[in-house]
């Protein structure tokens, strides 16, 4: 019997039809989240920042390269599946990459285990839905080498997205360039990255010593934020702390 069931459930999959198992194997699916006839699994990978979780759905999120940094839920105003995420209570930041998505909780608080499922059960809807995963933006694509990028600011860019990038992506995070001044190259750290513990660490011992050996004229490497991530940072620590007087109360 068990293998006549397994017979049909293989062929059920190669067919790419419904497969309703016999009543000896209904009890053991009856837990798992189905979006569409075919199953599609959710994979959960950790990243050096705690508060950080990387998922991966199985398929494409953007194109290859390209990576999307949402710190706030009003920066993910032009994303679908980034304002279904920020409706997860404890969610603080959402970042897109090619094939991952990777989710902030606000602090240590906010155990993993809770939210889990809800994100789950979020990313499997939403693609089961077929909505695009960009409304409107565009998304950080690979660092573009430009006409008038001196030689050093070519190769800066050349080793970011070959050595650097790849790696930072891998722990679910991005790095951008945002510019170089008197051999200070000036970074931006987004996703898992941007407030993680460690990122400083890698910043200098990573990052700062592979570019100083390819290239001696890089001095330092600095992280840099824009004025817009410090407002919104402000802004959310004010909307914690009034969650926090109005369970109080």
């Amino acid at each position: 019997m068990w293998r006549n069931s397994l017979k049909l459930l293989v062929n059920s999959i190669k067919t790419q039809e419904k497969y309703v198992p016999p009543l000896a194997l209904q009890g053991f699916s009856k837990h798992i989240h189905r979006s569409s006839p075919l199953a599609m699994f959710v994979q959960t990978q950790e990243t050096p920042n705690p508060n950080s979780l990387k998922f991966l759905p199985g398929v494409k999120v953007l194109e290859s390269g390209q990576t999307m940094d949402f710190p706030t839920g009003q920066s993910a105003f032009c994303s679908p599946l980034g304002k279904l995420l920020f409706r997860i209570e404890g969610v603080k930041g959402v970042f897109l990459g090619p094939d991952f998505i990777t989710v902030t909780k606000s602090d240590d608080d906010v155990e993993w285990k809770l939210i889990k499922p809800e994100i789950f059960a979020t990313i499997m809807d939403f693609f089961a839905s077929g909505l695009p995963v960009l409304q409107e933006g565009v998304p950080n694509s690979d660092t573009q080498v430009n006409e008038d990028d001196s030689e050093i600011v070519q190769m800066i860019k050349e080793l970011l997205d070959t050595r650097i990038r790849p790696t930072v992506q891998e722990d679910g995070g991005d790095l951008l360039f945002m510019g170089y001044d008197d051999g200070v190259v000036k970074l931006k750290m987004q996703g898992s990255c941007s407030s993680c513990p460690s990122s400083i660490v890698t910043l200098k011992n990573g990052v700062q010593n592979m570019l100083q050996f390819y290239i001696p004229e890089v001095v330092a490497v600095e992280q840099v934020d824009e004025p817009s991530d410090k407002v919104s940072e402000k802004e959310f620590k004010q909307f914690e702390m009034k969650l926090k007087q109005l369970e109080k109360e």
